[in-house]
């Protein structure tokens, strides 16, 4: 539990753009270690409620040890944050203050071989956020047609050499099934040209990137989880979502953006007659990025930007 250990990313900017209030009602829909929550726990103390969410049992644990100090202003929750609103349900929590989500891998999950996300460590193909259950990477790279993986591979990794990673997948498979991490690595380093290899990323990056996507339903998790989150904040509640690839940002900008947006009637029209009204304001126009000392500090951090909005009130 202790050896758990994870750097919050873009930490000072969360905080100033969340805004949290004293005695207010927070929520971190991934707590990983805890980072964020603390924080957050250190502003609305000694009233205040934060709810943990995470579906990594080892995180939970490390986050609830880390805020134990906080006593029962922290609450530890297992689950996934697609499911915000059965939770918040269960907890008796009908509204919150403030929102936040990080939908990155921890430090601990990569720098653990056992769980199968990194392509550095050899270890079992795992890639499970929660490994209590579920398909592994190994059972989809062993039961999917070469068709199915190229999708994944492709849509999920936007990779260029998804059919080529894919059809080699499926020709080693058929001699002998691919169970680690290094295996994978090696196949994917092959299976693209080598002068198609990038300087500074690893070849192996998006097959691995696509595939934990494809595990862990991590995009189905992050609209779901977003969707309900803007419907369960308060009026100036503020939802803030760190993403680390350009499918996740992608997918936060548009929910964002969509629920900023009013009358969708045609140009045309006299009146409105959509009687849609904007949930949100948006915080932040562009994403804010990491600090050039904090990328030095946490090379994690280089990829990750953060989008904040803020729930406006039913009379607008």
């Amino acid at each position: 539990m202790s050896t758990f250990s994870h750097l919050p990313v873009l930490a000072a900017e969360v905080l100033e753009l969340l805004a949290p209030k004293p005695g207010g009602i927070y929520l971190d829909g991934t707590v990983g270690g805890g980072g964020h929550s603390e924080l957050i726990l250190e502003k609305i103390a000694p009233q205040g409620l934060l709810i943990g969410i995470d579906r990594d049992p080892a995180a939970l644990a490390a986050a609830t040890v880390r805020l134990a100090r906080f006593g029962s202003n922290f609450r530890p929750v297992a689950g996934q944050f697609g499911d915000l609103e059965l939770l918040l349900k269960q907890q008796e929590v009908d509204a919150v203050d403030g929102i936040v989500l990080d939908l990155g891998v921890s430090s601990h999950q990569l720098d653990t071989a056992v769980r199968g996300f990194s392509f550095r460590l050899d270890g079992p193909l795992d890639m499970r956020m929660n490994s209590t259950g579920g398909a592994t990477a190994a059972d989809l790279l062993q039961e999917l047609s070469a068709g199915e993986l190229e999708r994944i591979i492709r849509d999920f990794g936007e990779e260029r050499w998804a059919k080529k990673i894919a059809l080699r997948i499926e020709l080693v498979r058929q001699e002998t099934p691919l169970t680690t991490t290094l295996q994978l690595a090696d196949l994917v380093s092959q299976a693209i040209p080598r002068r198609f290899h990038e300087e500074r990323i690893h070849p192996a990056t998006r097959t691995f990137q696509a595939l934990r996507i494809a595990v862990n339903g991590e995009l189905e998790q992050a609209e779901n989880g977003i969707r309900a989150g803007l419907s369960l904040l308060r009026t100036g509640g503020r939802m803030a979502v760190i993403s680390f690839h350009s499918l996740e940002d992608r997918l936060v900008k548009q929910l964002f953006r969509a629920a900023a947006t009013g009358c969708i009637c045609p140009p045309r029209m006299p009146y409105c007659v959509c009687n849609q009204k904007p949930q949100v304001r948006l915080i932040t126009g562009k994403p804010v990025v990491a600090s050039e000392a904090e990328r030095e500090r946490n090379p994690r951090a280089r990829s990750a930007k953060l989008r904040v909005a803020e729930k406006l009130g039913m009379n607008i």
